[in-house]
Parts: structure tokens; sequence; C-alpha cells
């Protein structure tokens, strides 16, 4: 079979790559991969950031984003059939460690992750833990159902803390995630959407999902252009996206005295930080990662099986498999917000 695979060390290294077709082992399903979609973490694996680096063992087929159709059952899978379709959770938690046991399987201490630390979706199969699947219903488009994991990080950030409904919303950042953030925020019921990136295709996008305001950092003072949108009293809730250290700055000076701020995107170096107006103000910080499993899931699902988000204007690409390196230099470029790559 084909597979996208990371095959050497350092910036780029990305190609396509010949192996045998896994075999499902006890627990485990393997997966007729339908639709797979380049993320934020691929992108990293990519450039080989440090945090990648530590973790993986090349070659590696990449793609954790992924819908396809169950064609193999190993000993022991109860709950799950040949012929469903599914997305998976992309953290492979093993239900033992202080964490799991608490309710936190996404913190869990021995985290893997298909694409990072086994063979990913980016192939014609992939063979994964069955405890990882979300059967979908069989009438979903792949290409939405493949999206359904960062989208659910989107929601993650909108539910925690004190939720989006009825409040100002800034989403910073709007890469394929903060867009669905947008989306979601809008849909559960948030009272005005502000987004803010310097990229124009994403400020476009991001008012075609429900935004209100589309800012460019880069030519306001975001946090002067949301007072004046705001009557001066700044957003209830600021998720930051970007990753980047003037990103959060910004977000964090664009709450309300008391408000949220939800981290979503970390600067990949330290920061200085002024505590004193960060005193001053009292936002509360609330760090988002992954999904809550399966909380969030069951919160998330409904919003796409309901019609009530449209994924749609996220999806800006749909390449053959054989031309998934394209897709990777399509958003170095800038020219793509989710790629969604499709086995032939």
């Amino acid at each position: 079979m084909k597979g996208l695979s990371k095959v050497s060390v350092g910036e780029g290294g990305i190609a396509l790559t010949q192996h045998a077709v896994p075999e499902a082992g006890p627990g485990e399903i393997r997966l007729k991969v339908a639709a797979a979609g380049i993320c934020g973490t691929d992108m990293q694996i990519y450039h080989w950031a440090p945090r990648m680096a530590r973790k993986m063992q090349l070659p590696r087929i990449l793609g954790h984003e992924v819908s396809g159709v169950i064609d193999q059952l190993g000993t022991g899978v109860d709950g799950l059939s040949i012929g469903d379709h599914v997305s998976l959770e992309s953290h492979i938690y093993c239900g033992t460690c202080y964490p799991c046991m608490r309710d936190r399987a996404h913190l869990c201490e021995k985290t893997g992750y298909p694409g990072i630390t086994i063979n990913g979706a980016f192939a014609d199969y992939v063979v994964v833990p069955a405890n990882i699947a979300w059967p979908n219903p069989k009438e979903l488009p792949h290409e939405i159902a493949a999206m359904l994991e960062p989208f659910g990080i989107a929601v993650h950030a909108c539910m925690e803390g004190s939720g989006v409904a009825g409040q100002r919303i800034l989403i910073n950042g709007c890469g394929p995630i903060g867009l669905m953030a947008v989306a979601a925020a809008r849909a559960l019921g948030a009272e005005q959407v502000i987004a803010s990136d310097p990229n124009p295709l994403r400020r476009t996008t991001a008012e075609q999902m429900g935004a209100d305001y589309g800012f460019d950092p880069t030519a306001v003072e975001l946090p002067a252009a949301i007072g004046e949108v705001t009557n001066g009293n700044g957003v209830d809730a600021a998720i930051e996206f970007s990753g980047q250290p003037q990103g959060f700055l910004n977000a964090m000076a664009s709450v309300t005295k008391g408000g949220d701020f939800r981290l979503v995107g970390a600067p990949a170096h330290p920061m200085e930080l002024d505590l004193t107006q960060w005193l001053l103000r009292c936002p509360r910080i609330i760090n988002i990662h992954g999904r809550r499993i399966w909380k969030t899931w069951e919160q998330a699902t409904p919003l796409i099986y309901q019609g009530r988000v449209d994924l749609r204007p996220v999806m800006s690409h749909q390449l053959p498999l054989s031309e998934g390196a394209r897709g990777f230099e399509l958003i170095i470029q800038g020219a793509a917000l989710k790629p969604i790559l499709l086995p032939q």
C-alpha cells in the first residue's frame, strides 16, 4: 500500500512510500482510509519541531485526522463491526494511569498518537486500537468526518470555563481549528464573535463561518480595536490559537477583567509576561489540550450531524494521497486552510 511519510530528519522530508498492508492485532481495528486531513501537528513534523523529534522514529507514516471504513477486527474487539464508518480520537490512552482513572484520558501519562508513535492515516489502510474509534452515521461524508477530531478541540475550547453562550468571544488565530471555533461559538450561542488573523483568506473564511468582525492584528492595535466594538469592555473570553508571543499578549489584553483566557496554541519558546497587569486584570487561565474523551465528542458531533455547523469552508483542497506533499507546500504558502487527502 501507499503511505505519505516523514522519511528524514530536518525540514521537509515528506515522501510517498510503499508498505505491506498491516494486519489488526488483538484489540485493534483496521480502517480502509477514505479521507485524512493535514493539520498543524503534521506541519510541526514537517518542520521537525523539537517536541516531535523527541517522540518519533523515522520513517513514519503521518496523519491522525481520519475517516474510514472498518475492514478488519482484531480478536477481543466488541461494539464495532466490519463496515462501520468511523473517525478516530487521536490520543491513544492507556486507561490505567492516574489521569485516565480520573476521567482525564486526554491527559494520559502514556499517550501515543497515530502518525507520531505508530504509523498513521496518510495511507490506504491504518491499524489502531479499537478504543479510539468513534462510529459515525454512514451518510456523513468522509471528508467532513475526517475533521471531527480537530473540531473537537474547537468545541472543547468553547465549552471550558464560562463557555460561550451569551458572551463576547475572541478567536485569536484562524487556522483550521480557530475557524472551527468561530463556527462552534456561533452555534453554541455566543453574543458576539471576533476573529483575528493576519492572513486575508483566514479572515474572510472566519466571517463566512460566523464572525462578526475579522481583524488583521498587523494593521490594528487589537486590544483597542476590540474595545471599540465591545463598548470598551473587552471580550468575556479570549481563545488563543495563534501560538505567537504577540498573539498571546494581544489576546490577554483583550479580555475583560475577570474574564477567561483559554490557551490552545502556546508559543514555542519562553516569553516575558507582565504579571502585575495579569494580577490587576485577574483573567482566569484555562489550558485546552485535545478533547475530553468522550465527553467532547458527545458535545461536538451533534453540531455536525444536525447541520448546525458546516465545516466545508475549512476544507480548502482535496488532493489524492499521491499528491499529499503538495498539501504541505500549499499550507506553507498560506494558500490552503485544510487540505484533505484521498487515497485512490
